[in-house]
C-alpha cells in the first residue's frame, strides 16, 4: 500500500492529504471546490497541469475526516509538535 502524507493544523481545524510523491513539487494548476451544500463543509480537489487528482484540502477537518487520520497527520500547528 502507498503512504499517504497528511497534515493537519488543529489551530485553523484544516487538513490536506498529498496524493503525490513527498519530495515532488508538484504544482496545482486547477482547483476544484466541491458544493459546501453538497458535502457539508469546504473540500477542495487540486488538480495538476496533466489533470491528475495532487491533493485535497479538508476545511472543518475534525467534522469531515476520522479521528485516527487526524491523529497520524503530520502536525502544523504547535501544539502536535
Amino acid at each position: 500500500m502507498a503512504d499517504v502524507r497528511v497534515t493537519y493544523d488543529k489551530s485553523v481545524n484544516a487538513a490536506y492529504v498529498y496524493f503525490t510523491d513527498p519530495q515532488a513539487r508538484a504544482k496545482v494548476t486547477h482547483m476544484y471546490p466541491c458544493d459546501p451544500a453538497q458535502v457539508g463543509g469546504m473540500i477542495n480537489l487540486d488538480f495538476d497541469e496533466d489533470g491528475r487528482l495532487i491533493g485535497l484540502e479538508v476545511l472543518a477537518a475534525s467534522s469531515k475526516l476520522h479521528g485516527h487520520l487526524l491523529d497520524a497527520a503530520e502536525r502544523l500547528d504547535t501544539e502536535g509538535s
